[in-house]
Order: C-alpha cells, then structure tokens, then sequence
C-alpha cells in the first residue's frame, strides 16, 4: 500500500467532514467574539466622549438646578454657665439662630428647553422662570424652652439656594411681610446652605411673627430641574416644550400631562414624608446632609428624544446571535445543495458582520440611529449577498440569503424598539428560528 493514501484518506475526510466544519465554524464564531467585544468598547469610549461633552456644555451654560428654601433664620441669646480656668463659675450670652421652614410653600416652574451642538454631540439645557410663594407660620418657641424676649427679630434672615448660581439671570427681589428685599449671595460655611441667597427681613413689627413671601427666580440650568420639598405642605407645578420628560427623586408627579407639545405635572407633599423638622435650633448643617437632601428632592429630567449609543449598545449584545445564525444558514445551504463553501470565505463573513456595528456606530453619530441601522444592515446584507453568489454561483441561493438576513436584522430592530416586550419576542422568535432549524435539518445524512 502506498504510504501516501492513508494521508491523503485523512485529508479527504477533514476537507469533508461535517463534524470538522462544524468545530471550525464554533471556533470561529468564539474568535470573532475578540474583534465584537472591542466594538463594544469603542461604543463605551464614545458614550463617555458625549458625556464629558454634555457636562462641558452644562458647565459653560449652566448645571443642574435643585431649588432649595427659603428657610427663616431668626437669631436668639441664651445664657450659659462656664468654668474659667480660676475654676469660677461665670455666666455668658451667647447667640445661637432658630430655624423655621414655611407653613406652605407653593412653587410654579415653567421651562423652555433648547438642544445645544457641540460636533455631532447634542446637550439639552433651558432657560425657566421658577415662582416661589408661601408663607411663615408663629415660631413654637415652648418646644426649645425660649421666650419672646429672647427673639432677635430686627436681625432676621431669609435664605434660599438654587446648585448654581452662575444660572442666575437677575438679581431676585423677595416681596416678604409687605417689604421688598434684596437678596445677596452669601459664602459662609457657617450659612444654612453653601453658595445660596440671603436677605435682612426685620420681623419686629410683624404680628405673631406670622408673614407671606413670594419671589421669582430667573434661571439656566442643564438637563435637571428638582425642588426640595421643605414645605409643611408643598406644592410643586412644573411646565415645559419637551416631549420626553422623565420625573424622578423621592416623589412622583400627583398628575402628569405629557404629548408631543410638551408636558405638565404637579406634585402636592405634606410634611409626614419629610427627613426635616418643621423648626430647630443650631445645627446650620441640617439641609446640607446629602442623604437627607436626596430623599426629599424630586424634579423632572429632560432627556433626549433618541440615545443611540445606549440603542448601539443594546444591538450589540446580539452580535453572537447574528453571527451564529449566520453561519448556520449558510452551513445549510452549503449541506443542503451539496456545494462546498471553503472555510476562509466563512472567515469574510464573519469580518464583515463584525464591521457591521463600526458602519452602525459611526453612521448613527451623524444621521441618527434608525437611517444608521437602515444603511449599515442594507449594505452588509447586499455585501454578503453578492459574496456568495459569486462563490456559489447561484443568485438564487444568494436572494434566498439576502431574505434570511434580511429577517434577522429586522428582528433585531423589532427587538431594539420594543423594550418592555423585548423578552417576550425576543424569546418567540427563537423559538420559531430553532423550529425552522429543526425542519431544514430533518433530512441531512450528518454521517
């Protein structure tokens, strides 16, 4: 026997086995899953890339407002007992301040967004004019043990805050116990809120210390709009051109109207639900607690009508399936008409689908993620198509696979826009594949 015939045997039956080709197929399909996770973070660099763009935006502009007061500072004296270091014991006044928040609080914000470019990258900001009213109730001074005489009223103090002063437009003017204030940006640790806006309100001659407010603050701001809810009842009215709103913090909107002409939502909160007291002494570190501040901080969020960095990401994730489905379709139309289709031009396949999502990613920074699919999956489609029928040469197995892939890219996008039934499809839809697989495959010798 010829040495030769046992190697060429065995050559013979790798170039035709159906076993072999399908670990090539699996090794290749674990292969090209190096080149897919390198897509994925390409598509995390250039999420991060739109973030840092939109925090510079927001920077430049304006960031994110939280409305916070106005709150009522009235300054006490107290006497106190202390040691001097003869061991004497002495006795000293020292000022201390009673905080009060409002007895109602009424807040009515109207916002009109706009989107600003930066390259291909988008950042929404607005200009809105927030009015804030409501009123102070009489001081329960029996809980601390103080008496009137020990009001400092002539020294008292409104105060209120908003995240970023640089938002500001105007000066706000506060009409409060019949007086019209002016308030002054005030940078003291020890203040009640860092950064924020205090005004003098002599409360000497007001009766029971009881007394109404109202101011209107003229703002910039990025993205966010939140309030913190501080009221012994509060009552929040939010209005704004945008059609896709998220309302978000603590508290969801009582109401909401939201349509393609924008949206309108109002939130009505009493104070049982509230981390902060109505009134305490002291400690100006209160509502500066982060913890705090979140669980009593709700607003709207104005997002962007299409992220298609978090769509790319999600079409991604399917990349395994693509290539798999793929790849077994052509095996069977390479078993089925008995015509073979050598291993390397499984390999062009394979680069070309994987290509697919830098087609997808890169079209979809310029025109938008739907037309971006639409040319990324038709040229990938008509790539592959053409490559086959000139390998097999035979169109009509090559429009047969145009179809099949056609199919699949569609499903996916079905799957994309969907998102709460995307797992009910999703898992449909394999199902139907896996059947189909089940019939076309009936019928193959795999000896």
């Amino acid at each position: 026997m010829n040495e030769q015939e046992p190697l060429k045997g065995l050559m013979n039956w790798l170039k035709e086995s159906v076993t072999v080709k399908l670990m090539f197929i699996g090794i290749l399909i674990l292969v090209l899953m190096i080149p897919s996770s390198m897509i994925e973070s390409l598509i995390i660099e250039r999420t991060s890339r739109q973030k840092d763009v939109v925090r510079d935006i927001a920077d430049k502009w304006s960031g994110s407002q939280l409305i916070k007061g106005p709150v009522l500072i009235i300054p006490y004296h107290r006497t106190v007992n202390y040691t001097d270091v003869n061991q004497k014991e002495l006795t000293k006044e020292i000022i201390e301040n009673l905080y009060i928040l409002p007895e109602n609080l009424h807040i009515k914000a109207n916002m009109e967004p706009e989107v600003l470019h930066r390259g291909m990258f988008d950042g929404v900001v607005y200009n809105s004019t927030v009015k804030v009213s409501g009123n102070f109730a009489k001081a329960n001074l029996a809980i601390f043990s103080l008496n009137p005489d020990q009001l400092l009223l002539d020294k008292a103090k409104l105060t209120f805050s908003i995240s970023d002063l640089k938002g500001l437009k105007n000066n706000p003017v506060l009409t409060a116990a019949g007086m019209q204030l002016s308030a002054e940006p005030t940078f003291n640790n020890k203040d009640l809120f860092n950064d924020g806006l205090q005004t003098n309100i002599n409360l000497s001659t007001i009766k029971d210390g009881a007394f109404t407010f109202n101011y209107t603050l003229d703002l910039k701001g990025s993205q966010d709009l939140h309030f913190l809810h501080l009221g012994k009842t509060t009552d929040v009215e939010v209005s704004g051109k945008w059609p896709t709103p998220s309302f978000d913090g603590r508290y969801l909107p009582d109401t909401r109207k939201v349509d393609a002409s924008g949206f309108k939502a109002n939130w009505r909160m009493l104070h049982y639900n509230r981390p902060f007291p109505q009134q305490w002494i002291v400690d100006n570190m209160l509502l500066n607690n982060e913890k705090k501040q979140e669980s009593a901080s709700f607003g709207v969020k104005l997002l962007l009508p299409v992220d298609q960095y978090q769509k790319i990401t999600r079409t991604s994730k399917y990349a395994i399936l693509i290539i798999l489905l793929t790849f077994i379709s052509l095996f069977l139309t390479e078993v089925i008409r008995k015509q073979r289709v050598h291993v390397f031009n499984y390999v062009l396949i394979g680069v070309a689908m994987i290509i697919y999502y830098t087609l997808l990613l890169s079209f979809s920074e310029q025109v938008g993620y739907n037309i971006a699919y639409l040319i990324a999956s038709a040229s990938t489609i008509a790539l592959v198509s053409v490559f086959i029928s000139s390998i097999m040469n035979n169109k009509k197995a090559a429009a047969m696979f145009a179809a099949i892939l056609s199919v699949f890219y569609g499903f996916i996008f079905i799957i994309i826009q969907l998102e709460d039934l995307a797992l009910l499809v999703g898992s449909l839809a394999l199902f139907a594949i896996v059947a189909a697989l089940m019939y076309f495959s009936r019928k193959i010798n795999w000896d």
